[in-house]
């Protein structure tokens, strides 16, 4: 994928901007060509996380009925609250460690879904986890980072439902955590979905925190080089993808960009020229401290620009993904866009140590177990299997797009994957009477195939027998008329 920057076409004007105690000159983009390239490991990450957030999603629903189990249709009309990207059917039988189908009472009526006990256990153990002291103290942490990074102190609750999962916060975290910590935030506002109006709750800060007010970034200069002021230029950590190609005009600016004084993400420097290396360094510092407050150091494409679009930095964000591939890598796996942040993760992994993550790792490796005459064993997907859903997901994956592509995107890119549950379940029904046909004539076919060799033994036998038989009779005629 190759990106193209404009330079400034007029007048370069030295705008004098009092930041702190010193002054800041306008600098622009530079003239440069981005050769993107894939990062293997970074989208090996995405890649094995892509079905974990449905599974869950589901395991979740079939623990909230009361009878533990839930017919599939009514998972199947659940679909998109569910988040499930395949049909509900193939995605539970693909985990067989995690759910159970069966008929209830012996009747074929549809078949149920339960949890098996193993998943159950695991269940426990991250319920156990979410509880305790630790876990909520950095949740609220993180909320409270989030609101500190708004221009206006607060976030609607809907925004942060979107990003939930990758914080790292429960489903109920407005019940349980919230009320928890009064002097942190509070919400304000309400929902009433029977008017129209949806979810109109907003989370807001109650009190500025100092010490939660310095970004990871100047955490680690200051661990480098402890009389680090601020205001003087920090460097970002950068790591490129192996095979990137840097042409020198592209080096020379990100060198010159680095030496740019560091402005933190929790001041307000929206009044920065848009189109200015200092907004850009901004902005960077926001999408980092960001993407770093996340337990999973990603998230959907999407999720960053709708925070964008209510922060109103929405076109900077985009502009800070695209001209920084040493600190963000855009993967196009597990069909949708995910921002990763580069410095997060190591060989695949996540680097820094979370007992969320270590919960999820569980989970994954229960996913990609399977029972074996009483032996748990590890998958192994066969290779031509691999090849044809790498295929498959090529197919439907959004691919590689340039920088005017990603940049003039329209916001509404959610893919239409609503299915009605009558077609669902027809299609289910269609897909077991065709299975049931295909099952008939193969056995059709055997039987007639097996029936065709045993008559073809049957007749060889008899000629042979037969054969044997007349040549016994010739030589017996041909004794008899040499001995006369």
């Amino acid at each position: 994928m190759f990106l193209f920057f404009c330079s400034y076409s007029g007048p370069l004007r030295r705008t004098q901007l009092q930041l702190h105690i010193f002054q800041i000159h306008l600098r622009t983009y530079v003239d440069g060509t981005i050769n993107w390239v894939r990062d293997r490991g970074l989208d090996h990450a995405v890649e094995r996380e892509k079905n974990l957030l449905p599974v869950m999603n589901i395991k979740d629903f079939i623990k909230s009925e009361p009878s533990k189990s839930v017919p599939l249709s009514i998972i199947t009309q659940k679909r998109e609250i569910l988040r499930i990207p395949t049909r509900p059917i193939d995605l539970i039988r693909k985990y067989p460690s995690i759910f159970e189908e069966f008929l209830p009472g012996g009747i074929g009526i549809q078949p149920h879904v339960k949890l098996t006990s193993k998943v159950l256990e695991l269940d426990a153990e991250e319920q156990l986890t979410y509880q305790t002291s630790t876990c909520r103290q950095q949740a609220a942490d993180r909320l409270v980072k989030l609101l500190m990074l708004s221009r206006v102190h607060k976030v609607p609750v809907s925004i942060i439902d979107q990003l939930k999962w990758d914080l790292g916060l429960p489903k109920d975290y407005v019940e349980s955590i919230v009320p928890d910590f009064p002097d942190y935030f509070k919400v304000v506002g309400h929902q009433n979905f029977a008017s129209g109006s949806g979810d109109m709750r907003v989370l807001e800060l109650v009190c500025w925190n100092n010490e939660l007010a310095t970004s990871v970034i100047e955490k680690m200069a200051v661990k480098v080089k402890p009389d680090k002021s601020k205001g003087m230029y920090i460097t970002f950590p950068m790591k490129y993808s192996n095979g990137f190609e840097m042409d020198k005009k592209f080096k020379k600016w990100v060198d010159e960009w680095q030496k740019l004084p560091y402005i933190s993400p929790y001041e307000n420097a929206s009044h920065l020229s848009p189109n200015s290396d200092e907004s850009d360094k901004w902005t960077v510092a926001i999408l980092h401290e960001l993407l770093h407050m996340l337990v999973t150091k990603k998230t959907e494409k999407e999720n960053i620009l709708c925070i964008g679009e209510y922060f109103g930095l929405r076109s900077r964000f985009k502009r800070a993904l695209l001209h920084h591939p040493g600190i963000f890598y855009i993967s196009s796996k597990a069909g949708t866009y995910t921002v990763v942040l580069k410095e997060g993760y190591k060989r695949g992994s996540v680097v820094e140590s979370n007992p969320l993550m270590n919960i999820r790792n569980k989970y994954l490796h229960l996913m990609n177990t399977v029972e074996e005459d009483s032996k748990t064993t590890t998958k192994h997907i066969d290779t031509r299997q691999q090849k044809q859903e790498q295929k498959e997901e090529s197919n439907h994956a959004p691919g590689e797009q340039n920088e005017a592509e990603l940049l003039n995107s329209s916001d509404d890119e959610d893919e239409d994957e609503n299915t009605s549950s009558h077609r669902n379940v027809c299609a289910d029904q269609r897909d077991n009477i065709r299975g049931d046909r295909r099952g008939n004539v193969r056995c059709d076919r055997r039987g007639n195939v097996r029936g065709d060799r045993r008559d073809n033994v049957r007749g060889e036998r008899r000629d042979n027998v037969r054969g044997e038989r007349r040549d016994h009779v010739r030589a017996d005629r041909r004794d008899h008329v040499k001995m006369s």
